[in-house]
């Protein structure tokens, strides 16, 4: 059975873009800091990436752009546009719903969770979670 892994950045107030969608903030504080590379070790056991259009359009756009660094895995990009040629032949773009895509390709809700918190408050920006009608207890 499938392991299903959340990997992702955060604002200490819990934001994952600024109010323009942008993530120019993941450096920190102090871009000459060298931050510690925990990504590099975490994607060597990862077969599979989910991602929104938003991310994966600020993916290929600004972060890697004439490279898709998932190549050697199998993407998909959640999206509700249609009739436009998105991308290579290892990105599947599907319009169903997150909590659909992951049900399909496994029956467990998400297993874990690696947040690596930027030392920045945004103060408003995409929520990584939006409100919630429970409360869901984690551990560290």
């Amino acid at each position: 059975m499938r392991k299903v892994v959340l990997f992702i950045a955060v604002s200490v107030d819990g934001y994952i873009a600024d109010k323009n969608g942008n993530v120019g903030w993941l450096n920190g504080q102090n871009e000459e800091v060298e931050n510690e590379d925990t990504y590099s070790e975490f994607i060597k056991d990862i077969d599979t990436v989910i991602m929104g259009w938003n991310t994966y359009h600020q993916v290929v756009t600004e972060l890697s752009p004439g490279q898709w660094p998932y190549r050697e895995l199998t993407s998909y990009v959640i999206t509700h546009r249609e009739g436009e040629d998105l991308g290579g032949e290892d990105i599947c773009f599907v319009s169903e719903r997150p909590g659909a895509l992951l049900r399909r390709l496994k029956e467990e809700p998400i297993d874990t969770f690696y947040l690596s918190v930027i030392p920045t408050l945004l103060g408003s920006g995409t929520r990584l979670f939006g409100s919630l009608d429970f409360e869901l207890k984690l551990s560290l």
